[in-house]
This record gives C-alpha cells, structure tokens and sequence, in this order.
C-alpha cells in the first residue's frame, strides 16, 4: 500500500514538473491555431464602426500564433449598450471573444446618458481591458445646403431641423451642445435608426442638418461633398482632420474658456473613436499576442490600403495609453460632469 502510494505521488510530481509547462507553453503560443475569434461590433452593419471593425478583422488574424480567423456580429442598440452589457457578461473569457464598443459607453459611467442614472449599466468599465483604438475621428456637423440656414451665424436666428437616433446619441448630443454653447435655434428628431436613415431624410427635406462620424460621410455621402450638397459647419475632436484641413474645430471656435473645456472633454470621444476590448479575466499571455497583434496590424502595409480604400484615415492609440485616457475621463471631477450634461441632454 505505502508503495502504491509512493507511486501515485511520483506520477503527480512528474505531471506538475514536466508536463504543466508543456500544456502552459502551448496555451500561450498555438492557443489560437484553428479557431475563430469573434468580434462585436456595437453598431448596425453598414456605419462607420462596422467599416473599422471588419477592416481589423479582415487582418489581425495574421499577427496572431496561429492565425485564427475572425467573425464579426453586429449587434446594435441603445449606443451600443446592448452590446457590452451582453459582451461583458456572457462573452468567452479566453481571448477569443473582442468587443467593439461606441465610445458613448465609455463615457456612460461617468456622463449616464444611456439610461436613467446608469441603471442599464451591467459592466465594470475597469474590469475590461483594452487592446487600442485604429482611428481617431472627428464628428462632422453639416447643414443641407437648400436649408434655410447657411451657417452658424443663421442658425442663431433661423430654427434648424437636426436627426438623431436618440438622446443617448452623438447625432443628438453635439447639436444639443451647439444650441447651448452658440445659441443656436435647434429642434431634435429622433428615432432614426442609423446614419443612412437620417441621411434620407435630408434628402426629402425633414431635416436639415446632422452630425456624423468622418468616416461615415466619407464612405456613404462622399458625392454630397464632391457636389457641396452639405455645409460642413465645424468638427467635433482635438485636432482638424486632414481631409477637412480649412474646417474649425468646435474647441476653436468655442467662446469663452468654459465653453472649451467641454468641448475638450468631448473631443476626447472622439480620440476614442474605435475603441477594442476584451473581457475581464482574459489570460495575461493572450492580452499581450492581441495587443501586439492589433499593434502589428496597424502597420500592416495589406491592412493600410485597405482602410485607404474605403476612406479610412488609420491612427492608432495602443492598449496602454488608451486604458489612462479611459481612466483620465472616469477621474473627471464631478462639477465639470455636471457642467457638461446641463449642456448635452435636453
């Protein structure tokens, strides 16, 4: 018996020495051979988060051991609430589930203008860990051009008609801030469900301006722009995106020091544009092969032309510097966040 058990504890100490490294060293370097990473895109097909999201995921398989392929769900609603609530939650945790989400949601913590008071909200936003952004991008406030106001000075006298999908919702928010900041004269219409839809309605005439992300405009409406059919009035992000090099920012033209802290905060959404995540308690060595996965596919020559082939101006923050800028927007003190939704929300 006591030689029995003398053999059963050499064949344990024997598995723990000799084959648990090989079982770990294969976790880390030939997880990923074979199988299928999904990607959530907070959005409806067809908008500016979907045209980032399937960019990545049509490369980043590529830097990763293994070459695993990608599968990509929209799955849209609430500003992509919906969609981080069911990510963080329900999503597998072993690195082969990235979320994409709006950066509405990174800010919903702090702002809670997706649900009354945050209620909705069934994330930990530390808890996720973050991969990086591909893009920084501005939004782009435009008025159709046979509307009554030609400009921001016009729409201090003249009621202009912008289309949103919701309060919770850039589309709504920006031009909530311009009436408050510029006093302009603005009336909201919402439930359209995306993009397109508002874009229709300019078309019949129920509205007359919108704000969009760059790429959207860039990809779905770029004949507006060739053919001047919309006004741009300003861009909503730190710096003027090259392709609107002659366009202000609204921290530009913000009136008075108050006004520009606000939209400071705000620009910062939109150097979060595109922001990648995983799961809380995903395994350290696969954080670190998606992140440098996702570092290497941003310089990716295949991947470049690709984001240049569909209007996409690639300029990546990696995992580290954006998990502090998400931290730098949740340590906000609380004046200037009750500053901010007095000027955003109805």
């Amino acid at each position: 018996m006591a030689r029995n058990l003398l053999l059963r504890f050499a064949l344990v100490a024997f598995a723990a020495t000799v084959l648990a490294p090989t079982a770990r060293a294969q976790s880390a370097e030939e997880f990923y051979r074979g199988k299928s990473i999904q990607l959530l895109i907070g959005g409806a097909a067809g908008v500016s988060y979907d045209f980032v999201g399937r960019a990545v995921a049509r490369h980043m398989g590529r830097h990763i051991p293994g070459n695993p392929s990608f599968h990509v769900e929209n799955m849209p609603g609430a500003s992509s609430l919906i969609m981080t609530n069911h990510f963080y939650n329900r999503s597998r945790r072993d690195g082969t589930t990235i979320g994409m989400p709006n950066t509405n949601v990174i800010f919903e913590p702090t702002l809670k203008l997706l649900s009354r008071e945050g209620g909705n909200i069934q994330f930990d936003l530390d808890r996720l860990i973050w991969i990086g952004t591909p893009v920084q991008e501005p939004q782009i406030m435009a008025l159709w051009r046979d509307g009554p106001a030609k400009s921001l000075g016009d729409m201090r006298n003249i009621k202009t008609v912008f289309g949103s999908s919701g309060t919770g919702a850039d589309n709504f928010m920006l031009p909530m801030l311009v009436s408050r900041v510029w006093g302009a004269k603005i009336e909201m219409v919402t439930g359209y469900k995306s993009p397109s839809e508002i874009f229709l309605a300019m078309d019949r005439g129920e509205v007359q301006g919108v704000s969009a992300a760059l790429s959207t405009l860039m990809v779905n409406r770029a004949q507006w722009l060739r053919e001047n059919r919309i006004t741009p009035l300003m861009q909503f992000g730190f710096e003027r995106a090259p392709e609107f090099p002659d366009l202000p920012t609204a921290i530009e033209l913000a009136p008075d020091a108050e006004a520009a802290e606000v939209l400071r905060f705000i620009a910062a959404k939109y150097a979060l544009a595109r922001p990648l995540a995983l799961p809380p308690d995903t395994p350290a060595d696969r954080v670190k092969i998606l992140r440098d996965a996702f570092d290497a596919t941003m310089k990716d020559e295949a991947f470049l032309a690709d984001a240049k082939k569909i209007g996409l101006e690639i300029k990546p923050i990696d995992g580290a510097t954006t998990t502090k800028m998400i931290q730098g927007v949740q340590a906000t003190p609380p004046a200037l966040v009750a500053r901010i939704r007095a000027m955003i929300t109805p």
